[in-house]
């Protein structure tokens, strides 16, 4: 059962990411702080809700929320700065937008890095223990998702609109058939073998 309050802060925070493990496509990040009585019988970790859950609560969890704040790093910037660093820094982007800032911050995963002055915990797991982090779970899974169908339009072939940027055999067979775009990720083993790109 998910839990409200970790810490004891009325303004706790709670970010996480999505899309960490995509050949294409940006890291999006969400922070969310929630209202002391907040419950929503249906939030759960955004990876156990189908689609339409989540769709029905991103405005709930828009609406409800005392802030909130969602962050795209782009695949250049992953690139350079390397996924962990990249979902870190979209996390930090992401708390940076809340208005009020938090006192608190729970984070999903085990790494992090201190933002400002501002204590933090990670927590494994975290998105399917703590409604904060679960709220914003759906939020990056959501706006990642709106994102990738948007550039679907760009590059249909690559069928982003259902895979979403990750690793399908689908994707890979475009990937192999037309080359990468400026929306893969370079770093990444985009093809099993390998195969070396003109850039």
């Amino acid at each position: 059962m998910l839990t409200r309050n970790y810490s004891g802060h009325i303004l706790e925070c709670g970010t996480d990411e999505a899309g960490r493990g995509c050949l294409a496509g940006p890291v999006t990040a969400a922070a969310v702080i929630l209202p002391e009585h907040f419950y929503n019988s249906i939030l759960n970790d955004s990876k156990q809700l189908s689609e339409s859950k989540r769709i029905r609560l991103k405005p709930i969890i828009e609406t409800d929320s005392i802030c909130f704040g969602v962050s795209h790093i782009d695949p250049n910037d992953i690139d350079s700065l390397n996924i962990l660093n990249a979902s870190i820094l979209a996390m930090h982007k992401a708390i940076e937008c809340l208005k009020p800032s938090p006192q608190f911050i729970l984070v999903d995963g085990n790494r992090f890095k201190p933002f400002k002055d501002i204590s933090h915990e990670t927590i494994i797991k975290g998105d399917a223990k703590f409604m904060s982090i679960a709220a914003a779970s759906v939020l990056a899974k959501t706006y990642r998702d709106l994102y990738m169908d948007k550039i679907h339009d760009e590059f249909p072939m690559y069928n982003w609109k259902k895979n979403k940027g990750y690793p399908t055999k689908e994707h890979r067979e475009a990937i192999r058939k037309y080359g990468i775009t400026k929306y893969h990720r370079r770093s990444f083993k985009l093809l099993p073998e390998q195969l070396k790109f003109d850039f």
